[in-house]
């Protein structure tokens, strides 16, 4: 009984011990190059797995990870002919997950490095970075 006890009490005291998740893990976008697909995780829940589009051929969408910097609703590109990119999430230089008109060409490669996704997917991303902030937002592209 005694040993059921300290093991209980030992169980107890490195549950209060285990750290909380970082606060940028709040909302993690994973991007993978290779399928052409984004996952989204809340709290470490899978919500929701959307198509995307990242650079054609001679373009590059970098592999890493971010905290989003900055969120733009309406932002329009200055490097492609005013080429609209609504409910743009900024995580490196000019490296964005936006929402795109050009939705047939969503699964496969087809951007000048940004993460296209359709433009409804990409305003509940937006709304819930914009609820949760941007230090708590996680961007991860993977090539594979």
């Amino acid at each position: 009984m005694r040993i059921a006890i300290a093991t209980a009490a030992l169980l107890a005291a490195s549950i209060a011990l285990t750290p909380a998740p970082a606060e940028a893990d709040r909302i993690v976008a994973r991007v993978s190059i290779e399928t052409q697909t984004m996952h989204v995780y809340r709290d470490g829940q899978l919500l929701y797995e959307w198509p995307v589009s990242t650079a054609r051929r001679g373009k590059i969408t970098p592999t890493g990870e971010w905290t989003a910097q900055w969120l733009s609703r309406h932002h329009r590109s200055r490097r492609y002919n005013n080429a609209p990119m609504p409910y743009s999430i900024f995580y490196s230089g000019h490296y964005a997950i936006h929402g795109t008109d050009q939705i047939s060409r969503l699964g496969r490669p087809a951007s000048a490095g940004c993460v296209r996704l359709h433009p409804d997917n990409a305003r509940v991303l937006f709304s819930m970075v914009q609820e949760e902030g941007t230090d708590n937002m996680r961007v991860v592209v993977v090539g594979h």
